[in-house]
This record gives structure tokens, sequence and C-alpha cells, in this order.
């Protein structure tokens, strides 16, 4: 608009000269020099205007780009948004998760707590029951007795020629005193079973009422059994006879000692087995963990 004004007025004085014909030589400088002055204010007039052109146009690209970075934010905002919704959804999810395995934690340790529990009871009772039994035999009857704790299970064995003589199972006299010491442990400790097993080597037996090493390890055990139950008392329904044959040897039968070893008869005393299997059904369930 300025410039526009300022070439108006400078057409006028133009125009203005040419139809006053001759003019003072005065009047003519001052028009002149006017003249001048509008052509300066023209000019910086039009170059002021460039730069505000100049400065409008910058202007508009720093608005398309901060309209562009607007949108750009709104985009990823939806985004976190989206983002941060499905983690609260996951994490109320995980919570639950979490709270279900801390629970199943807790019972499994309660239940190794209880299997520790019945382990340092076996573990103490065992330990009580040798001592008491090992105590109660004299010197000689410890040369041809053995008591060891082994696996959790105590083991009494007897030496062959200590209970029978060679090829028969029926028990002797002086196998009475050191069996009823046994019996007495074994009526003491009513919570543990008894299986009595016999033993044998592989040298063939002779017998026309015995078949075999088989015959012979088994009627070895029924007679210690029925010893225990009928001579000393121990309820029967804790007492089981077995027959290993020549088939569990404990030591080398190229040898007359390792022959020998082989031939005995053993006393195991083993906790009630429904005890532990108790345990085993109150073990808490471990789907919701393994599949997890």
């Amino acid at each position: 608009m300025k410039i526009r004004t300022i070439s108006a007025l400078m057409a006028g004085v133009l125009l203005a000269g040419s139809f006053t014909g001759c003019v003072s030589k005065k009047k003519y400088n001052e028009l002149e020099a006017l003249h001048r002055q509008m052509s300066q204010n023209y000019t910086t007039v039009q170059a002021n205007y460039q730069q505000e052109q100049a400065k409008s146009q910058t202007i508009q690209a720093l608005l398309d780009e901060a309209r562009r970075n607007n949108a750009e934010l709104k985009d990823n905002y939806a985004k976190l948004q989206g983002s941060l919704d499905k983690s609260i959804s996951q994490n109320a999810q995980g919570n639950v998760n979490i709270s279900k395995l801390v629970d199943e934690i807790n019972a499994s340790n309660k239940y190794i707590k209880q299997l520790v529990q019945a382990k340092s009871k076996s573990d103490s009772l065992n330990l009580a029951l040798t001592t008491n039994l090992t105590r109660s035999l004299s010197g000689s009857e410890l040369d041809e007795v053995n008591v060891r704790v082994l696996k959790g299970v105590v083991y009494i064995s007897l030496a062959d020629n200590m209970l029978f003589k060679s090829g028969s199972y029926e028990v002797n006299e002086r196998a009475m005193q050191t069996l009823s010491k046994i019996a007495k442990i074994i009526k003491d400790y009513n919570d543990y079973d008894v299986l009595v097993e016999g033993n044998t080597d592989p040298v063939p037996i002779n017998r026309t009422n015995i078949r075999n090493n088989w015959d012979l390890s088994a009627l070895r055990a029924s007679s210690i059994v029925q010893v225990l139950q009928n001579d000393f008392g121990v309820n029967p329904s804790r007492l089981t006879a077995a027959g290993r044959g020549e088939y569990n040897a404990i030591a080398d039968n190229s040898t007359e000692l390792g022959r020998q070893r082989n031939r005995r008869t053993e006393i195991i005393i083993t906790p009630k087995l429904d005890q532990f299997l108790d345990l085993i059904d109150k073990a808490p369930e471990g789907e919701s963990v393994s599949n997890k």
C-alpha cells in the first residue's frame, strides 16, 4: 500500500512539472530533491516489503512444520496410550499369576517341610533303634550280627552258621537269645514293618525236601518270622518272609569267605509305607505351575 502511494505521488509531481512549463530554478531544485527523497523512500519500503515477505514465508514454513510435529505427537501419544493400556491389562493378569505362583510355592514349601520332618523323625528313630540294638548285643553276638542303616532303612544281617545248620532251615537254639533281643527292639518300635530275607550261596542244595536255593532261602526266612511271632510275640501283621536265593550276593562267590558272607539272613526294619503314601497324597498339585 505504501509503495503504491509513493509511486502515485511521484507520478503527480512529474505530471505537475510537465503541465507548468517553465518553473523557477529554486522550485525545480525542490521538486528534484523531493523526487530523490521519494525514490529513496520507495527503495527502502520495497526492501522492507521483501524482508517481510521472507519472514512471512519462514513463519509459514515453521507453522507447517509445527503442525506436522503436532500430528506426529498425537499419533505417538495414541500409540503410547494403547501400549500403556495393554501393559496395565497384562500387569493385572501377571499379578494374578504371581499370586497363584506364590500360593503354590508356599504349599510346596509346607509339603517339603513335612517331608523333611518325616525324614528327620525316621533318621532319629533309626539311630535310636540301631544304638539300642547294638548296646543290647554281646561282643560275641556282634561278631556275627551286622547292624547298619542304608537309605533310611535298618538292616540287621545275621550269619548263616549262627542261625542254622548247613543245608537246614531249623533255627539253632543258640540263636534264640540273639533273636529275643532283636524281637524286643522290633516290639519297641511298632511303627515299623519287618521284612526277613533269606540269602544263600550258589552251591546246589542236596536235600530231598528242598528243591533248590530258592526253597532254602525262603524256608529260612519263614523260620525266623515264625520264631519272632510264636516265641517272642511280634505282631505277624508287621512281618514278611522272602527268599532271595543266591541272587543277592554281597561278596565274591569264588572264595569260601565270600560264600560265607553271602549265606545270611537279613532282618530289614522299615518305616510303614502308608505313612509316606499319605504324604504323597498330600503333595500340592503342580499343574498350574508347569503350564505357565
